[in-house]
Protein backbone atom coordinates (compact mmCIF):
# COMPACT_ATOMS: atom_id res chain seq x y z
CA UNK A 1 0.00 0.00 0.00
CA UNK A 2 1.78 3.21 -1.41
CA UNK A 3 1.90 6.43 -0.06
CA UNK A 4 2.79 9.67 -1.68
CA UNK A 5 5.28 11.19 0.62
CA UNK A 6 3.45 14.47 0.48
CA UNK A 7 0.57 12.34 1.87
CA UNK A 8 2.50 10.54 4.96
CA UNK A 9 4.08 14.03 6.14
CA UNK A 10 1.36 16.06 6.11
CA UNK A 11 -0.12 13.46 8.47
CA UNK A 12 2.86 13.33 10.65
CA UNK A 13 3.55 15.29 13.42
CA UNK A 14 6.15 18.55 12.92
CA UNK A 15 8.98 17.13 14.21
CA UNK A 16 8.63 13.89 11.38
CA UNK A 17 7.97 15.87 8.51
CA UNK A 18 11.24 16.75 7.81
CA UNK A 19 13.26 15.24 4.35
CA UNK A 20 15.22 13.02 5.69
CA UNK A 21 13.16 11.50 8.60
CA UNK A 22 10.04 11.43 6.16
CA UNK A 23 12.75 9.11 4.14
CA UNK A 24 13.65 6.89 6.52
CA UNK A 25 9.96 6.42 7.70
CA UNK A 26 8.61 5.85 3.75
CA UNK A 27 11.73 3.28 3.50
CA UNK A 28 10.37 1.44 6.58
CA UNK A 29 7.21 0.94 5.26
CA UNK A 30 7.95 0.35 1.73
CA UNK A 31 10.10 -3.05 3.37
CA UNK A 32 7.44 -4.35 5.55
CA UNK A 33 4.03 -2.97 4.53
CA UNK A 34 3.09 -5.28 1.66
CA UNK A 35 6.41 -7.24 2.30
CA UNK A 36 4.26 -11.01 2.47
CA UNK A 37 2.35 -9.82 -0.62
CA UNK A 38 4.14 -12.20 -2.82
CA UNK A 39 3.53 -15.28 -0.16
CA UNK A 40 0.41 -16.82 0.51
CA UNK A 41 -1.11 -16.19 4.03
CA UNK A 42 0.65 -17.13 6.79
CA UNK A 43 0.09 -20.00 9.19
CA UNK A 44 1.89 -19.62 12.50
CA UNK A 45 3.39 -21.95 14.25
CA UNK A 46 3.25 -20.72 17.35
CA UNK A 47 0.09 -19.90 19.63
CA UNK A 48 -1.51 -17.49 17.34
CA UNK A 49 -2.31 -14.71 19.91
CA UNK A 50 0.55 -14.85 21.79
CA UNK A 51 3.84 -13.15 21.85
CA UNK A 52 6.80 -14.46 23.46
CA UNK A 53 8.49 -11.37 25.18
CA UNK A 54 11.73 -13.30 25.24
CA UNK A 55 13.84 -16.96 25.87
CA UNK A 56 12.27 -18.60 28.41
CA UNK A 57 14.27 -20.35 31.23
CA UNK A 58 14.41 -23.61 29.72
CA UNK A 59 15.94 -22.49 26.24
CA UNK A 60 18.35 -20.41 27.86
CA UNK A 61 19.18 -23.35 30.28
CA UNK A 62 20.07 -25.64 27.18
CA UNK A 63 22.13 -22.91 25.67
CA UNK A 64 24.90 -22.32 28.49
CA UNK A 65 27.66 -23.94 29.31
CA UNK A 66 27.74 -23.65 32.69
CA UNK A 67 24.80 -23.21 34.76
CA UNK A 68 24.96 -22.82 38.44
CA UNK A 69 23.11 -21.64 41.73
CA UNK A 70 25.43 -19.29 43.70
CA UNK A 71 24.69 -17.13 47.00
CA UNK A 72 26.26 -13.07 46.72
CA UNK A 73 29.04 -12.83 49.24
CA UNK A 74 28.93 -9.41 51.28
CA UNK A 75 31.71 -7.49 50.76
CA UNK A 76 30.37 -4.28 52.98
CA UNK A 77 28.92 -2.43 50.30
CA UNK A 78 24.84 -1.37 50.98
CA UNK A 79 24.56 -1.51 46.90
CA UNK A 80 26.15 -3.03 43.98
CA UNK A 81 26.40 -1.39 41.16
CA UNK A 82 29.53 -3.79 38.76
CA UNK A 83 31.62 -7.15 39.90
CA UNK A 84 30.53 -8.81 42.63
CA UNK A 85 31.79 -12.10 44.06
CA UNK A 86 29.07 -15.25 44.02
CA UNK A 87 30.06 -18.26 45.74
CA UNK A 88 28.72 -21.67 43.79
CA UNK A 89 26.63 -23.99 45.91
CA UNK A 90 24.90 -26.37 43.10
CA UNK A 91 26.49 -26.85 39.75
CA UNK A 92 23.73 -27.49 37.23
CA UNK A 93 25.20 -27.61 33.85
CA UNK A 94 29.16 -27.73 33.32
CA UNK A 95 30.78 -30.30 36.27
CA UNK A 96 33.86 -30.37 34.11
CA UNK A 97 34.52 -26.77 34.37
CA UNK A 98 32.86 -25.60 37.48
CA UNK A 99 32.96 -27.03 41.14
CA UNK A 100 31.04 -26.11 44.39
CA UNK A 101 31.70 -23.60 46.58
CA UNK A 102 34.10 -22.22 43.78
CA UNK A 103 34.23 -18.19 44.14
CA UNK A 104 33.53 -16.51 40.39
CA UNK A 105 32.84 -13.07 39.56
CA UNK A 106 29.89 -11.50 38.12
CA UNK A 107 28.52 -7.80 37.05
CA UNK A 108 25.47 -7.28 39.94
CA UNK A 109 23.23 -4.66 40.29
CA UNK A 110 21.58 -4.85 43.71
CA UNK A 111 21.97 -4.72 47.24
CA UNK A 112 24.70 -5.72 48.90
CA UNK A 113 22.94 -8.22 51.11
CA UNK A 114 20.15 -10.88 50.09
CA UNK A 115 18.62 -13.80 51.57
CA UNK A 116 18.02 -15.46 48.16
CA UNK A 117 20.01 -17.65 45.95
CA UNK A 118 20.74 -16.46 42.48
CA UNK A 119 20.83 -18.49 39.06
CA UNK A 120 24.27 -17.91 37.44
CA UNK A 121 24.26 -19.20 33.62
CA UNK A 122 27.77 -18.62 31.60
CA UNK A 123 29.56 -18.85 28.33
CA UNK A 124 32.47 -20.12 26.94
CA UNK A 125 34.22 -22.82 28.51
CA UNK A 126 37.59 -21.41 28.34
CA UNK A 127 36.74 -18.20 30.08
CA UNK A 128 33.60 -18.41 31.41
CA UNK A 129 31.30 -14.91 30.51
CA UNK A 130 28.29 -14.82 33.40
CA UNK A 131 25.00 -13.41 32.64
CA UNK A 132 23.85 -10.86 35.27
CA UNK A 133 22.55 -13.19 38.52
CA UNK A 134 19.04 -13.70 38.37
CA UNK A 135 17.87 -13.86 41.98
CA UNK A 136 15.39 -16.88 42.41
CA UNK A 137 12.50 -17.68 45.07
CA UNK A 138 12.03 -21.09 46.57
CA UNK A 139 9.68 -21.90 44.58
CA UNK A 140 11.58 -20.56 41.90
CA UNK A 141 14.64 -22.54 42.31
CA UNK A 142 12.04 -25.83 42.14
CA UNK A 143 10.85 -24.79 38.92
CA UNK A 144 14.33 -24.11 37.64
CA UNK A 145 15.24 -28.00 39.15
CA UNK A 146 11.76 -29.11 37.68
CA UNK A 147 12.21 -28.16 34.11
CA UNK A 148 15.75 -29.38 33.52
CA UNK A 149 13.99 -32.74 34.04
CA UNK A 150 11.29 -31.98 31.93
CA UNK A 151 10.18 -34.83 29.05
CA UNK A 152 10.03 -33.87 25.47
CA UNK A 153 6.70 -34.92 25.20
CA UNK A 154 4.46 -31.65 24.40
CA UNK A 155 1.43 -32.46 26.28
CA UNK A 156 3.77 -33.00 29.09
CA UNK A 157 5.74 -29.96 29.30
CA UNK A 158 2.72 -27.88 28.84
CA UNK A 159 0.81 -29.50 31.07
CA UNK A 160 3.72 -28.78 33.57
CA UNK A 161 3.66 -24.91 32.63
CA UNK A 162 0.02 -24.32 32.63
CA UNK A 163 0.03 -24.78 36.57
CA UNK A 164 2.45 -21.75 37.08
CA UNK A 165 0.23 -19.33 34.59
CA UNK A 166 -0.87 -17.06 37.67
CA UNK A 167 1.90 -17.81 39.89
CA UNK A 168 2.65 -14.95 42.78
CA UNK A 169 6.39 -15.15 41.31
CA UNK A 170 6.58 -12.74 38.10
CA UNK A 171 9.29 -14.93 36.70
CA UNK A 172 7.73 -18.39 37.18
CA UNK A 173 4.81 -16.62 35.46
CA UNK A 174 6.12 -14.46 32.61
CA UNK A 175 7.93 -17.76 31.83
CA UNK A 176 5.15 -20.10 31.52
CA UNK A 177 3.44 -17.54 29.35
CA UNK A 178 6.07 -17.72 27.45
CA UNK A 179 6.57 -21.57 26.62
CA UNK A 180 2.70 -21.16 25.68
CA UNK A 181 3.52 -18.39 23.41
CA UNK A 182 5.97 -20.10 21.67
CA UNK A 183 4.61 -23.59 21.40
CA UNK A 184 3.14 -24.65 18.49
CA UNK A 185 -0.84 -24.42 17.79
CA UNK A 186 -1.38 -28.29 17.27
CA UNK A 187 0.63 -28.68 20.68
CA UNK A 188 -1.61 -26.79 22.74
CA UNK A 189 -4.73 -28.43 21.05
CA UNK A 190 -2.98 -31.23 22.51
CA UNK A 191 -3.55 -30.53 25.75
CA UNK A 192 -7.45 -30.10 25.67
CA UNK A 193 -8.45 -32.83 28.13
CA UNK A 194 -6.14 -31.12 30.61
CA UNK A 195 -7.12 -27.71 30.70
CA UNK A 196 -8.80 -26.14 33.51
CA UNK A 197 -12.08 -24.70 31.63
CA UNK A 198 -13.70 -23.27 35.12
CA UNK A 199 -10.55 -21.63 35.95
CA UNK A 200 -9.45 -20.20 32.77
CA UNK A 201 -13.53 -19.05 32.26
CA UNK A 202 -12.81 -17.39 35.64
CA UNK A 203 -9.46 -15.63 34.60
CA UNK A 204 -10.99 -14.02 31.28
CA UNK A 205 -13.41 -12.36 33.41
CA UNK A 206 -11.03 -10.41 35.44
CA UNK A 207 -10.73 -7.13 34.29
CA UNK A 208 -7.22 -6.99 36.20
CA UNK A 209 -5.83 -9.64 34.05
CA UNK A 210 -3.84 -8.29 31.15
CA UNK A 211 -4.53 -8.53 27.21
CA UNK A 212 -1.24 -11.12 26.57
CA UNK A 213 -2.43 -13.25 29.42
CA UNK A 214 -6.24 -13.12 28.17
CA UNK A 215 -5.39 -13.35 24.29
CA UNK A 216 -3.71 -16.95 25.76
CA UNK A 217 -6.47 -18.04 27.95
CA UNK A 218 -9.21 -17.34 25.32
CA UNK A 219 -6.91 -19.34 22.77
CA UNK A 220 -7.25 -22.60 25.38
CA UNK A 221 -10.80 -21.84 25.63
CA UNK A 222 -11.50 -22.06 21.85
CA UNK A 223 -10.13 -25.65 22.44
CA UNK A 224 -11.66 -26.79 25.40
CA UNK A 225 -14.76 -24.78 25.32
CA UNK A 226 -18.23 -25.74 25.47
CA UNK A 227 -21.28 -24.18 23.58
CA UNK A 228 -22.96 -22.35 26.74
CA UNK A 229 -19.85 -20.42 27.24
CA UNK A 230 -20.34 -18.97 23.80
CA UNK A 231 -23.18 -16.63 25.61
CA UNK A 232 -20.53 -14.94 27.82
CA UNK A 233 -18.09 -14.49 24.99
CA UNK A 234 -20.94 -12.69 23.01
CA UNK A 235 -21.61 -10.65 25.84
CA UNK A 236 -17.87 -9.58 26.35
CA UNK A 237 -18.10 -8.74 22.59
CA UNK A 238 -21.06 -6.10 22.84
CA UNK A 239 -19.80 -4.87 26.75
CA UNK A 240 -18.96 -1.29 25.61
CA UNK A 241 -15.93 -1.78 28.75
CA UNK A 242 -12.73 -1.94 27.13
CA UNK A 243 -11.26 -4.03 29.99
CA UNK A 244 -13.74 -6.68 29.53
CA UNK A 245 -12.95 -6.78 25.68
CA UNK A 246 -9.35 -6.91 26.02
CA UNK A 247 -7.39 -8.95 23.81
CA UNK A 248 -10.55 -8.78 21.81
CA UNK A 249 -9.43 -10.66 18.64
CA UNK A 250 -9.29 -13.97 20.39
CA UNK A 251 -11.94 -13.40 21.88
CA UNK A 252 -13.70 -13.63 19.08
CA UNK A 253 -11.92 -16.16 17.54
CA UNK A 254 -13.16 -18.42 20.54
CA UNK A 255 -16.52 -17.33 19.94
CA UNK A 256 -16.94 -17.88 16.53
CA UNK A 257 -14.87 -21.33 16.84
CA UNK A 258 -17.66 -21.79 19.85
CA UNK A 259 -20.34 -20.65 17.60
CA UNK A 260 -19.41 -21.43 14.42
CA UNK A 261 -20.61 -19.76 11.35
CA UNK A 262 -23.94 -18.78 13.02
CA UNK A 263 -21.65 -16.24 15.11
CA UNK A 264 -20.35 -14.58 12.02
CA UNK A 265 -24.18 -11.95 11.99
CA UNK A 266 -22.66 -10.57 15.01
CA UNK A 267 -19.10 -9.47 13.54
CA UNK A 268 -20.45 -8.27 10.89
CA UNK A 269 -23.40 -6.27 12.66
CA UNK A 270 -21.07 -5.21 15.25
CA UNK A 271 -17.39 -3.95 14.01
CA UNK A 272 -17.92 -4.30 9.85
CA UNK A 273 -21.49 -2.27 9.72
CA UNK A 274 -20.67 -0.48 12.34
CA UNK A 275 -19.59 3.06 11.10
CA UNK A 276 -18.86 4.07 15.30
CA UNK A 277 -16.48 1.38 15.78
CA UNK A 278 -13.22 2.13 16.84
CA UNK A 279 -10.11 1.19 13.98
CA UNK A 280 -8.45 -1.58 16.54
CA UNK A 281 -11.66 -3.25 16.94
CA UNK A 282 -11.88 -3.83 13.56
CA UNK A 283 -8.35 -4.65 12.86
CA UNK A 284 -9.41 -7.36 15.79
CA UNK A 285 -12.07 -8.77 14.25
CA UNK A 286 -10.20 -9.20 11.02
CA UNK A 287 -7.45 -11.08 12.95
CA UNK A 288 -10.07 -13.15 13.92
CA UNK A 289 -11.42 -13.97 10.88
CA UNK A 290 -8.10 -14.97 9.22
CA UNK A 291 -7.25 -16.91 12.58
CA UNK A 292 -10.55 -19.05 11.11
CA UNK A 293 -8.77 -19.11 7.32
CA UNK A 294 -5.85 -20.44 8.43
CA UNK A 295 -5.72 -22.32 11.62
CA UNK A 296 -8.84 -24.21 11.72
CA UNK A 297 -11.46 -25.58 9.04
CA UNK A 298 -14.62 -24.60 11.97
CA UNK A 299 -15.86 -21.86 9.51
CA UNK A 300 -16.17 -22.72 5.70
CA UNK A 301 -13.68 -20.13 3.69
CA UNK A 302 -16.82 -19.20 1.41
CA UNK A 303 -18.50 -17.52 4.58
CA UNK A 304 -15.32 -15.74 5.91
CA UNK A 305 -14.80 -14.22 2.69
CA UNK A 306 -18.61 -13.37 2.47
CA UNK A 307 -18.03 -11.40 5.82
CA UNK A 308 -14.94 -10.10 4.62
CA UNK A 309 -16.76 -8.13 1.74
CA UNK A 310 -18.70 -5.80 3.78
CA UNK A 311 -15.71 -3.96 4.18
CA UNK A 312 -15.65 -3.42 0.70
CA UNK A 313 -18.68 -1.17 1.40
CA UNK A 314 -15.84 1.11 3.40
CA UNK A 315 -13.51 2.59 1.05
CA UNK A 316 -11.21 3.60 4.29
CA UNK A 317 -11.04 0.10 5.76
CA UNK A 318 -11.26 -1.81 2.51
CA UNK A 319 -7.69 -2.85 2.29
CA UNK A 320 -8.14 -4.99 5.23
CA UNK A 321 -9.32 -7.55 3.48
CA UNK A 322 -8.54 -7.29 -0.03
CA UNK A 323 -4.82 -9.23 0.01
CA UNK A 324 -6.93 -12.11 1.97
CA UNK A 325 -9.75 -12.40 -0.67
CA UNK A 326 -6.94 -12.40 -3.28
CA UNK A 327 -4.93 -15.22 -1.48
CA UNK A 328 -7.71 -17.19 -1.01
CA UNK A 329 -8.85 -16.88 -4.01
CA UNK A 330 -12.33 -14.90 -4.03
CA UNK A 331 -12.63 -13.40 -7.53
CA UNK A 332 -15.83 -12.56 -7.13
CA UNK A 333 -15.31 -8.93 -6.13
CA UNK A 334 -13.52 -7.57 -9.39
CA UNK A 335 -16.06 -5.37 -10.44
CA UNK A 336 -16.17 -3.66 -6.52
CA UNK A 337 -12.78 -3.55 -6.94
CA UNK A 338 -12.68 -1.38 -10.11
CA UNK A 339 -15.26 1.07 -8.13
CA UNK A 340 -12.59 1.27 -4.92
CA UNK A 341 -10.21 2.59 -7.25
CA UNK A 342 -11.72 4.69 -9.87
CA UNK A 343 -13.49 6.32 -6.38
CA UNK A 344 -10.75 6.66 -4.47
CA UNK A 345 -9.88 9.92 -3.06
CA UNK A 346 -7.37 12.03 -0.67
CA UNK A 347 -8.81 10.22 2.30
CA UNK A 348 -8.12 6.66 0.90
CA UNK A 349 -5.77 6.57 -2.01
CA UNK A 350 -4.12 3.99 -0.52
CA UNK A 351 -6.78 1.44 -1.54
CA UNK A 352 -5.32 1.49 -4.90
CA UNK A 353 -2.05 -0.43 -4.46
CA UNK A 354 -4.01 -3.08 -2.57
CA UNK A 355 -6.51 -3.09 -5.41
CA UNK A 356 -4.08 -3.32 -8.25
CA UNK A 357 -2.71 -6.54 -6.70
CA UNK A 358 -6.06 -8.12 -6.21
CA UNK A 359 -6.29 -7.93 -9.84
CA UNK A 360 -2.79 -8.86 -10.98
CA UNK A 361 -2.68 -12.04 -8.67
CA UNK A 362 -6.64 -12.87 -10.61
CA UNK A 363 -6.00 -15.62 -13.25
CA UNK A 364 -9.49 -14.19 -15.19
CA UNK A 365 -9.00 -12.42 -18.35
CA UNK A 366 -11.30 -10.13 -16.83
CA UNK A 367 -8.60 -9.05 -14.57
CA UNK A 368 -6.37 -8.25 -16.90
CA UNK A 369 -8.54 -6.06 -18.99
CA UNK A 370 -9.01 -4.48 -15.56
CA UNK A 371 -5.47 -3.44 -14.99
CA UNK A 372 -5.11 -1.92 -18.17
CA UNK A 373 -8.13 0.35 -17.50
CA UNK A 374 -7.06 1.48 -14.40
CA UNK A 375 -3.44 2.25 -15.60
CA UNK A 376 -5.00 5.10 -17.63
CA UNK A 377 -6.69 6.20 -14.45
CA UNK A 378 -3.70 6.28 -12.62
CA UNK A 379 -0.36 4.76 -13.91
CA UNK A 380 1.74 5.80 -10.84
CA UNK A 381 -0.35 3.25 -8.53
CA UNK A 382 0.14 0.83 -11.27
CA UNK A 383 3.78 1.29 -11.24
CA UNK A 384 4.16 0.99 -6.76
CA UNK A 385 2.46 -1.85 -7.37
CA UNK A 386 4.72 -3.60 -10.18
CA UNK A 387 7.63 -2.20 -8.56
CA UNK A 388 7.72 -2.89 -4.83
CA UNK A 389 5.11 -6.11 -4.42
CA UNK A 390 5.52 -9.09 -6.13
CA UNK A 391 2.07 -11.03 -7.30
CA UNK A 392 -0.18 -12.73 -4.47
CA UNK A 393 -0.53 -15.55 -6.05
CA UNK A 394 -2.85 -18.26 -3.64
CA UNK A 395 -1.60 -21.63 -3.03
CA UNK A 396 -2.98 -24.89 -4.55
CA UNK A 397 -4.49 -26.87 -2.21
CA UNK A 398 -3.04 -30.14 -1.20
CA UNK A 399 -5.19 -33.36 -1.78
CA UNK A 400 -7.89 -33.53 0.57
CA UNK A 401 -7.59 -29.58 2.06
CA UNK A 402 -10.18 -27.16 1.34
CA UNK A 403 -7.56 -24.54 2.36
CA UNK A 404 -5.33 -22.97 0.10
CA UNK A 405 -3.19 -21.09 2.34
CA UNK A 406 0.14 -23.07 3.05
CA UNK A 407 2.14 -23.38 6.02
CA UNK A 408 5.08 -21.21 6.10
CA UNK A 409 8.54 -22.38 6.91
CA UNK A 410 9.75 -21.11 10.11
CA UNK A 411 12.61 -18.78 8.90
CA UNK A 412 9.79 -17.08 6.93
CA UNK A 413 7.97 -16.27 9.96
CA UNK A 414 10.80 -14.54 12.03
CA UNK A 415 11.41 -12.43 8.61
CA UNK A 416 7.55 -11.49 8.90
CA UNK A 417 7.78 -10.88 12.73
CA UNK A 418 10.85 -9.04 12.47
CA UNK A 419 9.62 -6.75 9.52
CA UNK A 420 6.06 -5.77 11.62
CA UNK A 421 7.89 -5.72 14.81
CA UNK A 422 9.66 -2.56 13.11
CA UNK A 423 6.45 -0.79 12.10
CA UNK A 424 5.18 -1.68 15.61
CA UNK A 425 7.57 0.20 17.22
CA UNK A 426 7.07 3.60 15.11
CA UNK A 427 3.38 3.22 15.66
CA UNK A 428 3.56 3.40 19.18
CA UNK A 429 5.87 5.96 18.74
CA UNK A 430 3.41 8.46 17.49
CA UNK A 431 0.15 6.44 16.91
CA UNK A 432 0.54 7.46 12.97
CA UNK A 433 -2.26 6.07 11.50
CA UNK A 434 -0.85 5.24 8.15
CA UNK A 435 1.72 3.00 9.88
CA UNK A 436 -1.01 0.95 11.72
CA UNK A 437 -2.88 0.75 8.38
CA UNK A 438 0.58 -0.63 6.54
CA UNK A 439 0.76 -2.87 9.37
CA UNK A 440 -2.39 -3.95 9.17
CA UNK A 441 -2.67 -5.16 5.64
CA UNK A 442 1.01 -6.70 5.96
CA UNK A 443 0.03 -10.41 6.31
CA UNK A 444 2.41 -11.23 8.75
CA UNK A 445 1.40 -9.40 11.30
CA UNK A 446 -0.02 -11.67 13.97
CA UNK A 447 -2.91 -10.44 15.95
CA UNK A 448 -1.36 -9.66 19.44
CA UNK A 449 1.36 -7.54 18.36
CA UNK A 450 -1.34 -4.92 18.20
CA UNK A 451 -0.76 -4.16 21.77
CA UNK A 452 2.16 -3.15 21.49
CA UNK A 453 5.69 -4.67 21.61
CA UNK A 454 8.86 -4.63 23.71
CA UNK A 455 13.05 -4.02 23.02
CA UNK A 456 13.18 -7.81 24.12
CA UNK A 457 10.85 -8.91 21.22
CA UNK A 458 13.54 -9.41 18.96
CA UNK A 459 15.91 -11.85 21.09
CA UNK A 460 14.61 -14.93 19.78
CA UNK A 461 14.37 -14.31 16.29
CA UNK A 462 17.58 -15.89 14.35
CA UNK A 463 19.08 -14.61 11.12
CA UNK A 464 16.51 -15.45 8.24
CA UNK A 465 17.16 -15.70 4.69
CA UNK A 466 14.92 -13.24 2.26
CA UNK A 467 12.02 -15.01 1.51
CA UNK A 468 11.55 -16.69 -1.75
CA UNK A 469 9.81 -14.11 -4.25
CA UNK A 470 10.15 -10.85 -2.27
CA UNK A 471 11.15 -7.60 -4.19
CA UNK A 472 13.44 -6.31 -1.50
CA UNK A 473 15.93 -4.33 -4.23
CA UNK A 474 14.20 -1.19 -4.33
CA UNK A 475 13.03 -0.59 -0.82
CA UNK A 476 17.06 -1.72 0.27
CA UNK A 477 17.68 1.31 -1.97
CA UNK A 478 15.59 3.87 -0.24
CA UNK A 479 16.54 2.57 3.07
CA UNK A 480 20.35 2.82 2.57
CA UNK A 481 19.85 6.92 1.39
CA UNK A 482 17.16 7.32 4.03
CA UNK A 483 19.72 5.85 6.67
CA UNK A 484 22.38 7.87 5.32
CA UNK A 485 20.24 11.37 5.38
CA UNK A 486 19.43 10.57 8.85
CA UNK A 487 23.09 10.55 9.79
CA UNK A 488 23.31 13.76 8.06
CA UNK A 489 20.41 15.21 9.97
CA UNK A 490 21.48 14.01 13.75
CA UNK A 491 24.83 14.91 12.85
CA UNK A 492 23.66 18.86 11.83
CA UNK A 493 21.35 18.79 15.11
CA UNK A 494 24.59 17.78 16.82
CA UNK A 495 26.78 20.14 15.57
CA UNK A 496 24.80 23.20 15.93
CA UNK A 497 24.20 23.74 19.98
CA UNK A 498 21.64 22.75 22.31
CA UNK A 499 22.16 19.35 21.40
CA UNK A 500 20.47 17.86 24.74
CA UNK A 501 17.17 20.45 24.64
CA UNK A 502 16.87 18.96 20.56
CA UNK A 503 17.55 15.41 21.36
CA UNK A 504 15.02 15.76 24.57
CA UNK A 505 11.56 15.59 22.24
CA UNK A 506 13.02 13.18 20.24
CA UNK A 507 14.38 10.61 23.06
CA UNK A 508 10.84 10.79 24.41
CA UNK A 509 9.25 9.66 21.26
CA UNK A 510 10.90 6.97 21.12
Amino acid sequence: MMIPFRTIASSLPKMWRSPAVGLARLALLLAAGWASVGQTPLQSAECPFCTAVSQTLRQELKSMDAVAIARLVTDGRSDIDGLAAFKIEKVLTGESILKADQSIQATYFGPGKSAKRFLLMGVDPKELVWSSPLPLSADAEKYVEAIRALPDNPVERLDFYQKYFEHADSLLARDCYDEFALAPYSDVVLLKDRMDRKQLLSWVQDTSKSPDRKRLYYTMLSICGLPEDADLFESMIKSDNPDARAGLDALIAAYLTIKGEAGLKLIEDRFFKDDKTQYADIYSAVMALRFHGTEVDILKKEAITKTMHQLLARPDLADLVIPDLARWGDWSQIDKMCELFEKANDDNLWVRVPVINYLRACPLPEAKEKLIELEKIDPSSVKRAKTFFPIPTPAAPKKGETSSIRRILPTERALAVRQNRTLFRLASADSDPLVIRLLANSQTANSQTIAGLTSNDAVALASVPVTEGLNLWAPMAVLVIATVMMAMMMWTIATSGGFAARLLPIARRL
